[in-house]
């Protein structure tokens, strides 16, 4: 008998991020075990309202207002839609998973769930407050995110984190974690898919010098400001350290301007160039404030390049000693320059460190794995 499973995820690619790249990635999982799967996004990107196939997946994409650039999708009651949700719950449907619970398209899936008599799944990808980076803005978003989780658990959903540290978050609004789903990669893969593009070659590197990534939002949460000035640091210099920053968002005129010397803006890069930078680097740099499980981190993992990362959700997982990765104290600039100075200086251990870890990420964290517990949890859910 083959399960039909529907994800409810407020944006999808082509819109940049984790929990994005996690969903994609969960269904085509959740599909190569039989099931169908049917992804309920929303339209952020602007490709257009409706149904699509992705591979062996249906993508529902509800029309919009992307607010703040597509982080905050709301949709719209339209006609269009109204045919879209009309069409969604004439499925025949045995679970029905939520990323992330802060969401209005949460609640609209929290509903979805209890209508097809179904206890919804909410998997959280958090480890710490929701933040815009304002000192102003920030508590008014902390009294949302708490009251829009009261109102989610009246849909009496069950709670799974995406990593241990997000488990342990969900006890900060008094939920208890049915346990816990994991962030996966498919390793092999994801090198194969190298576009070959040689970064080294392009900014002028050799192969002596230490070559430390930074992937992602440029925005203050993620530590770009420690990573630049990081980079100004004369000791790492004299070691032959050079950042490559691959990404775009608000903080992309402080880092297009700390260019040259020994810090590299390459843009916003593709999955393949993504894959093929982190095959050319020696370290992946993430002082982030908060992550779930960082897909990130895996990715540098299954291409043989450790990380210096603060302890987020995912960190402990990939990183158990030291033997694996450096995991920080803190997401400050002299944390970085430190953390970095003292691989620099120990190249044998890190070459090490790069071996260990990729072996890790190919035995423990595969999508099939991640997939099978889904489906464990599917059927748990069920009343």
């Amino acid at each position: 008998m083959a399960y039909t499973y529907v994800i409810f995820s407020a944006q999808y690619p082509p819109h940049m991020g984790g929990i994005e790249s996690f969903t994609r990635n969960m269904a085509f999982a959740l599909a190569g075990k039989g099931a169908s799967v049917i992804v309920v996004t929303n339209d952020t990107n602007s490709i257009g309202p409706g149904i699509e196939g992705d591979s062996h997946v249906r993508v529902l994409r509800l029309s919009c207002f992307p607010f703040v650039d597509g982080r905050f999708p709301v949709a719209k009651h339209n006609k269009k839609n109204r045919n879209l949700w009309n069409w969604l719950e004439a499925q025949d449907v045995d679970g029905v998973l939520i990323n992330a619970r802060f969401y209005l398209h949460s609640i609209m899936g929290m509903k979805y769930a209890r209508r097809k008599g179904l206890a919804p799944i909410v998997l959280d990808h958090g480890s710490a407050h929701l933040s815009f980076s304002s000192s102003f803005l920030d508590p008014f978003v902390r009294i949302y995110e708490h009251a829009i989780t009261l109102w989610g658990k009246r849909y009496k959903p069950a709670y799974y984190g995406v990593s241990e540290k997000s488990a342990e978050w969900l006890r900060h609004f008094k939920i208890t974690a049915k346990g816990v789903v994991p962030n996966a990669i498919d390793a092999k893969r994801y090198r194969d898919m190298s576009s070959g593009h040689d970064f080294r070659d392009e900014l002028g590197l050799s192969e002596d010098q230490l070559l430390v990534s930074y992937v992602g939002r440029f925005i203050p949460e993620k530590g770009i400001k420690s990573i630049i000035d990081a980079s100004k640091s004369q000791r790492l210099i004299d070691l032959g350290v050079h950042f490559v920053l691959a990404g775009d968002g608000p903080m992309s005129s402080a880092v297009e301007h700390a260019q040259g010397g020994s810090l590299h803006w390459v843009g916003r890069l593709s999955a393949s160039d993504v894959s093929a930078l982190l095959q050319q680097s020696n370290l992946l740099c993430l002082p982030t404030r908060s992550e779930g499980f960082s897909t990130i981190l895996l990715e540098a993992a299954a291409c043989g390049c450790p990380a210096v990362v603060t302890d987020v959700g995912g960190a402990r997982e990939l990183i158990p000693s030291s033997e694996y990765g450096t995991i920080i104290e803190s997401m400050s600039t002299r944390s970085v320059e430190a953390a970095v100075y003292q691989i620099a200086s120990q190249r044998s251990a890190l070459n090490e460190q790069a071996k260990l870890i990729q072996e890790s990420v190919e035995l423990g964290h595969a999508w099939a794995n991640s997939a099978e517990k889904l489906c464990s949890a599917f059927a748990k859910a069920k009343d």
